[in-house]
């Protein structure tokens, strides 16, 4: 076998292993913290928990693979799982081809396999793989072929086997399998690597998982095994130099949460301090720094690593319909509770913290849109969902509501068509899920909370907070919620001592509802974010704010002494607001609508029907006297003036209405046949009005409608059409691509076996030519299959005969028997030996023998000519010597 390069383990661990290392995505990285495998391998020798590398790959893997297990040190105490996307029905010799480049030993995974240091185990044709207690278990496939996600399925049993000595390492593939499974590796502070696109064949996988931004090193697959081991060095060598927090670490830490809440405005004071430890550890172990003292130092030299350090501690994972259980319930139980409050309908409201990227809110309104399916008929439920988190770009994510294709893996295919589109490359939530949804930026611990909720959630967070966060956090949900609201918490949290204010409801599912009991608004911590106001105190104006005087005087009789008035567009939208106008308009219920129609109060809303679209189109004010406006328990009389804007440009399109009270007379001034009167010419311009209103919005509506149902039957129409064909090419692409990989990664292994035919033809050819015997080949009807060089000196063969009869071609032989002696070696299998001469006295010694295949099958002949002449001349020279 040819021997293979470069393999031979480093005479120095920590020269050879370390040196091909490169930076990481933070640029200006520090020098490396040489560390030699040396701790990790005793560490696998005492049977503690070792790393466990997960490696994902799909088309042009195979390169990658061979790059990276060739940079392996024998001795790493780290174990390996490759999983590959496989053709289903072919077998594999991946691990024959891997063994070729290291010296580990490579096996395929079997059941039941305890993994062990120093090892690659390679996943087998249709099986997903997973791991549970360091033990590998095969499972089948429940799609053979098409959209399947191997790789994201491991890598989530391998996080929540290993905790933080799992790695996630994603090579060169097609598609965006992987991406769920970094999510998953994070979570539990995991080490992500990821190979660089410019060194990917195909660098799908590599783009999707950086683009979620879930890479934590990107490198090329050489450089890959030395950036695990020193990492994993290092976490060992800080373990054990920091067992328990020093005062100078402690002090450290200090510095670096005021250097957090100073640059991001977050403060983590009363985060646990393990979990700021162990991700702050994380940080300083990826950039190879001694400890959290000179991690502080590179922070304030390094302002991106800031933001990455804010990112990491929110620990922003989550995923659609997280806790299937706990979501089944939300919709069989809770929503169906909370609707019993309400017998004719209502809108309600709920509130969902620490929201990401948005997962959880859009799942909490897709189990919603589910259980109004349980309500009787006619009762009419809606639900608002204010959505919070801390993190900008989560939530500016959040708003675009579109996700990568590997969703699929956590949303039944009935819920992703009807609650999702594909877009770009992925799917985005319908507009009517959008639409029940408002994201907002929103610091938990000091910003006010949101009130009258129905259903609060707050999944896995409290988790992170000191007990005296949560004690503070706990009694402003009771606040927060309705009296008959319900709680919602993470599967590892729980209401603690405030079982007085919450009640279980599903201890499995953590859902609690809100008891009435009494809270002293004085013990309830809010926030106090606005200073008090300092003392008034008398400002001399300096000269350039003079002529701001004037304008300011100007303002304040406008407010005071001139009519209130609105200025509106052509739908009624108000643009600008003159005066103080609560006694004539109002805002609504709900959400925030700044609309005239919807403001105004009763009675102004039915006399400004139609009037807007009027004053539009005749120059003249429209004048509307003695309106009677209800509002506060009372009613009040008001003309109202509609007026057009045609100048200034600026206005042009605009309308203006002006408020003006009318005064009420004194009953001793009026009789009553005055004030009769009065009343009926009211009624009847608020009657003439009321025809005009009606008559226009009957027009408006009948042409609405008429486009309306024209456009509705064009858009159902295409609608059925691209629907069909979007399914179609869904399971299309999804077959294809997954067709694609399993015939790249078939290529892959049947372009090595090529390789090695190649060269093993060649070793046969130099064999054949070293040995100086003329051999022919011939298939069972005598066509030449292949010779050498030498059988040209006897027949006069050149390349273009291959496939000739081998007794149609002239040779120097004087033996006419040779086909007759070939047809019968043929058919007795018995082999034939002779010495016969040529024509020019050289004599060969001819053996004709059957052609066996490796199954034993004849197929043809074999003749070699070996040349004797030397032994035909030595024996006549000793004949003629007697």
């Amino acid at each position: 076998m040819e021997e293979i390069p470069n393999i031979q383990p480093p005479e120095s661990p920590i020269a050879d292993v370390l040196s091909p290392l490169s930076t990481s995505l933070a640029e200006n990285s520090p020098p490396v913290y040489a560390l030699a495998p040396a701790a990790l391998s005793k560490m696998s020798e005492r049977g503690d928990n070792f790393p466990i590398v997960g490696i994902g790959c799909s088309a042009g893997g195979l390169e990658a693979l061979e790059a990276f297990f060739s940079h392996v040190p024998r001795n790493s105490g780290v174990a390996f799982i490759v999983v590959q996307h496989l053709d289903p029905s072919h077998p594999s010799v991946l691990a024959e081809l891997l063994q070729r480049v290291t010296l580990i030993p490579v096996s395929e995974a079997a059941e039941q396999t305890t993994v062990q240091a120093d090892a690659v185990y390679i996943i087998p044709p249709n099986r997903d793989l997973s791991l549970s207690h360091g033990i590998l278990s095969l499972l089948e496939p429940i799609e053979p072929r098409g959209l399947r996600l191997p790789i994201d399925f491991f890598l989530r049993t391998l996080a929540g086997d290993q905790m933080d000595k799992a790695v996630a390492v994603i090579l060169s593939g097609m598609g965006y399998d992987g991406t769920l499974g970094l999510k998953a590796i994070k979570e539990k502070a995991g080490l992500t690597l990821v190979q660089s696109p410019a060194t990917a064949k195909a660098d799908s996988m590599p783009c999707s998982a950086i683009k979620a931004g879930l890479a934590d090193i990107v490198a090329s697959p050489e450089e890959m095994p030395a950036r695990i081991i020193s990492y994993f060095g290092h976490a060992q060598h800080s373990q054990a130099t920091n067992a328990e927090p020093s005062p100078h670490n402690t002090s450290a830490l200090n510095k670096i949460i005021n250097l957090l809440h100073e640059r991001c405005s977050a403060d983590f004071s009363l985060y646990k301090t393990s979990t700021l430890y162990r991700r702050i550890e994380r940080r300083t172990a990826m950039h190879q720094l001694s400890g959290i003292a000179e991690y502080l130092r590179y922070l304030r030299e390094n302002g991106q690593e800031v933001e990455l350090l804010f990112r990491e501690l929110l620990i922003g994972v989550t995923n659609f319909f997280r806790d299937p259980a706990v979501w089944e319930m939300v919709r069989s139980e809770t929503f169906p509770h909370l609707f019993s409050f309400y017998p004719n309908g209502q809108i309600l409201r709920a509130w969902v913290t620490a929201c990401s990227s948005g997962e959880e809110a859009y799942s909490l309104a897709i189990v919603f849109r589910e259980a109004l399916q349980t309500i009787k008929p006619g009762v009419r439920f809606t639900l608002q969902i204010y959505a919070t988190d801390l993190d900008p770009a989560a939530i500016e994510k959040a708003r675009k509501g579109i996700y990568p294709e590997n969703i699929a893996a956590d949303i039944s295919p009935e819920h992703l068509a009807r609650y999702f589109v594909a877009d770009k490359g992925g799917y985005r939530v319908v507009k009517e899920i959008r639409d029940m949804v408002i994201f907002a930026t929103q610091n938990l611990i000091s910003d006010p909370p949101l009130t009258k909720l129905d259903l609060l959630c707050c999944r896995n967070l409290l988790i992170y907070f000191q007990p005296q966060l949560q004690k503070k956090l706990l009694p402003l949900f009771h606040y927060a919620l309705n009296r008959h609201g319900v709680l919602l918490l993470g599967t590892s949290e729980a209401v603690g001592s405030f079982s007085h204010l919450f009640a279980p409801m599903n201890g499995k599912a953590r859902l609690f509802q809100r008891l009435d009991q009494p809270v002293s608004l004085g013990d309830l911590p809010f926030p106090a974010r606005m200073p008090l106001a300092s003392a008034p105190r008398e400002i001399d104006l300096p000269a350039e704010r003079q002529e701001n005087l004037g304008q300011q005087t100007d303002h304040l009789i406008q407010q005071t002494y001139a009519p209130p008035a609105v200025l509106v567009n052509a739908d009624g939208d108000i643009l600008y607001i003159s005066g103080r106008i609560g006694k004539y308009l109002e805002p609504p219920a709900g959400k925030v609508n700044i609309n005239i129609h919807a403001m105004a109060r009763e009675g102004l809303r039915e006399a400004l029907i139609g009037v807007i679209h009027k004053a539009l189109r005749q120059p003249e004010p429209i004048q509307l006297k003695n309106l009677q406006i209800g509002g506060n328990g009372s009613t009040q009389t008001i003309n109202l003036t509609v007026h057009a804007q045609e100048t200034p440009e600026m206005l042009r399109g605009r309308v203006l209405v002006v408020f003006n009270d009318v005064p009420a007379a004194s009953t001793g001034k009026r009789s009553r046949k005055s004030s009769a009167s009065a009343t009926h010419e009211a009624l009847l311009q608020e009657l003439a009005q009321l025809r005009e209103s009606l008559r226009i919005t009957h027009e408006e509506m009948q042409t609405s409608m008429e486009e309306l149902k024209s456009a509705n039957e064009e858009l159902q129409a295409t609608n059925e059409e691209l629907q069909s064909t979007n399914e179609e090419l869904t399971t299309s692409k999804e077959e294809m691509q997954s067709l694609n990989e399993e015939l790249q990664t078939v290529n892959a292994e049947l372009q090595s076996k090529v390789d090695d035919l190649t060269w093993e033809r060649n070793d046969m050819t130099n064999l054949l030519n070293s040995t100086e015997i003329a051999t022919v080949f011939l298939d069972n009807q005598f066509r030449v299959r292949r010779f050498t060089e030498r059988a040209t000196r006897i027949f006069k063969l050149i390349p273009g005969d291959v496939g000739r009869p081998l007794f149609d071609v002239v040779n120097d032989l004087d033996y006419p028997q040779l086909k007759i002696e070939a047809q019968e070696v043929l058919r007795t299998l018995v082999f034939c030996e002779k010495q016969v001469s040529t024509h020019d006295e050289r004599w060969y010694r001819v053996r004709i023998m059957p052609y066996r295949t490796q199954d034993n099958v004849i197929d043809g002949v074999v003749i070699t000519f070996t040349d004797i002449t030397e032994i035909k001349k030595l024996e006549a020279r000793l004949r003629e010597d007697k």
